[in-house]
């Protein structure tokens, strides 16, 4: 048996966290191609490493079938509907930094906040017969949020593409999406609502509650105390 570490497949979020671990001690690399998702640790006794998507590593998370993970805080909160039951936050790693959002054309001039966003989507409906459409790939927060913030007659069309565009694309009049320079919504005009601000993302450090820590609580304290996360969760 292994403590099983979920990381990020490829990309910057990988690079980023193979140097977080390795300021720690911990080398994480790459033992294939990148088709293989094999990789291999060095400088923690007992630690396994498995590539995956950041999207997946939520999934694997709930299921117990990795006992820690890297991901986006933005993913767990999204897929996993009961997160705090699910996973326990161990570290805020200090990258991938972004923000999930409201946007809305910046042409709506009379509309920056969520009240007035409220306010249009009443008068959108009442004027085209349908609902206000946002479109998001996080469709679990952007919920819960707008529902908590009062907002109604809206609808959610999912978007795996090129988010911002689908207001240009009129499949969307507003989106709900990630930023963190704000640039491709400028360049879609779009602009961020006053009080849109939906949650503040970046890389964590997951463990899984539901794993199989038996016989593996001791290799964890170690790993976890040269990591300097919390060892009991």
């Amino acid at each position: 048996m292994s403590i099983k570490l979920g990381v990020p497949s490829k990309g910057r979020l990988m690079e980023l966290t193979f140097d977080w671990f390795a300021s720690r001690g911990v080398s994480l690399r790459r033992t294939g191609s990148e088709r293989e998702y094999a990789g291999a640790v060095e400088g923690a006794a007992g630690v396994e490493l498995v590539l995956l998507s950041a999207g997946e590593i939520p999934r694997e998370l709930a299921a117990g079938r990795i006992h820690l993970g890297v991901t986006g805080s933005d993913l767990v909160r999204d897929k996993l509907a009961d997160w705090q039951g699910q996973v326990a936050e161990l570290a805020l790693m200090g990258f991938g930094h972004a923000d999930l959002i409201i946007a809305v054309p910046a042409c709506w001039s009379d509309v920056d906040t969520l009240e007035d966003l409220d306010a249009a989507a009443h008068a959108f409906r009442a004027a085209h017969g349908h609902r206000l459409r946002i479109a998001t790939k996080y469709h679990r927060l952007v919920r819960e949020f707008l529902t908590r913030e009062g907002v109604a007659d809206y609808q959610l069309v999912d978007s795996q593409g090129a988010t911002e565009g689908t207001v240009k694309n009129l499949t969307a009049e507003a989106i709900a999406d990630i930023t963190s320079s704000g640039e491709t919504l400028r360049a879609n005009h779009l602009k961020i609502l006053s009080d849109g601000l939906i949650h503040q993302s970046q890389a964590t450090l997951f463990a899984a509650r539901h794993a199989d820590w038996t016989g593996e609580r001791g290799t964890f304290a170690a790993f976890a105390k040269q990591l300097g996360v919390p060892a009991d969760f």
